[in-house]
């Protein structure tokens, strides 16, 4: 009895020795374009790059209306250039998503505000379908004018200070233009996309996309009212942190 025991103490005291010894599986090595990920759980982060000088900021006509709502003269600026280069209110978003990934908004959508006859925010994005709301915090009328490319333009008139009415797109555009017909000068930019895999930049022109992002291979591209778009491909994986970065103009 005695000498089985000790037997069976010498065979469990080697399997403990063994499985501590057991080696881990190594780790993937990414290419020199991976972005953050985490199994099935990515985060893709980065940062959109001016290239070139800006022109500067112009002052904007307003008309007598308007003009009783500011005490300062109001400029706009083409390109909003911020710390190291970065360029703001760029749409970020990916291609090649698979179908039915991401396809659930994060909260609700931007409000899209008229607020001292200008727009604000001046780019923001929507998933397809999803409804956002559009508010006229001015005293005066303004006017909401659609004028997309593949969805269907919309055209209404908001009078009242504090009317809100809400809107949606129905197929992906990247970007839309929306004006008011009464004071010219007043443009936002939507993009639409068919999943939540997309982001504005902000000040200083960096942006982080939802979480939530299968590893793989996709195309992400960055919009510019004015600066055009830059398109790259990235790759997806565990483990590696890696930010995009991207330049507009591009060349």
């Amino acid at each position: 009895m005695g000498k089985g025991f000790r037997k069976l103490a010498t065979i469990g005291a080697l399997l403990v020795l063994v499985s501590g010894c057991k080696r881990e599986a190594p780790q993937a090595t990414a290419p020199t374009n991976a972005v953050v990920a985490s199994g099935n759980d990515a985060l893709v982060s980065g940062r959109v790059i001016f290239k070139g000088t800006p022109p500067p900021p112009r002052v904007i006509s307003l008309d007598a209306n308007c003009g009783k709502l500011h005490t300062n003269a109001v400029t706009e600026a083409d390109f909003r250039v911020g710390e190291g280069g970065g360029l703001a209110e760029v749409f970020v978003y990916l291609q090649g998503v698979p179908e039915g990934v991401g396809g659930t908004p994060e909260g609700e959508a931007q409000t899209l505000d008229q607020q001292g006859c200008l727009y604000t925010p001046k780019v923001f994005g929507v998933m397809v379908n999803q409804k956002f709301k559009i508010r006229n915090s001015d005293p005066l009328m303004h006017n909401v004018h659609a004028v997309p490319k593949a969805n269907t333009e919309f055209n209404f008139a908001q009078p009242i200070q504090g009317q809100v009415n809400e809107r949606a797109f129905s197929k992906p555009e990247v970007l839309l233009r929306i004006k008011c017909d009464v004071h010219q000068w007043m443009n936002a930019y939507v993009g639409v996309v068919p999943h939540k895999f997309f982001a504005v930049t902000d000040n200083d022109g960096r942006f982080a996309l939802p979480k939530g992002l299968p590893p793989g291979k996709y195309m992400i591209e960055a919009v510019h009212p004015k600066g055009g778009r830059v398109a790259q491909e990235i790759t997806v994986v565990a483990g590696e942190n890696k930010p995009v970065e991207l330049t507009l103009p591009s060349q």
